[in-house]
């Protein structure tokens, strides 16, 4: 099988290593990471990701990324409009899509602890919905 991943990157070097525990976890599944593309941020993974799944030979995709809380609601906001436009393009495509993005509101001290984690449990739902 094979997988696309979107990478938010923003946070580029810890998101780097989600990627890494994400194909570490693929591979684990016998999936392929087929494709890479790295976005500037959550806001234009929806885009990237509608194009992966457009594609027949992707079978599911995984986006990763951080919304750090800020001070204002923007991440809050940003975090909900970014899950509904993820599961309305599940739908649309029939594809699975793991969320691999820690917050909104993550803090500083909240992202490293969860980095491994959320990578390898979105590429872990997307075997699952295959399966």
């Amino acid at each position: 099988m094979r997988m696309g991943v979107v990478c938010g990157s923003f946070h580029k070097d810890e998101v780097s290593r989600m990627l890494g525990f994400a194909i570490d976890e693929a591979e684990s599944k016998k999936w392929d990471v087929a494709e890479t593309v790295w976005v500037p941020g959550s806001m234009e993974a929806p885009l990237a990701l509608d194009r992966l799944l457009q594609r027949e030979d992707i079978h599911g995709a995984v986006v990763l990324g951080i919304i750090e809380k800020g001070q204002t609601e923007h991440g809050m906001v940003m975090g909900q409009s970014v899950t509904k436009a993820i599961i309305d393009l599940q739908i649309k495509h029939g594809k699975p899509i793991g969320l691999g993005i820690i917050g909104p509101g993550a803090e500083p001290e909240h992202i490293e602890p969860r980095l491994e984690p959320h990578a390898r449990a979105a590429v872990g739902a997307v075997a699952s919905m295959v399966e």
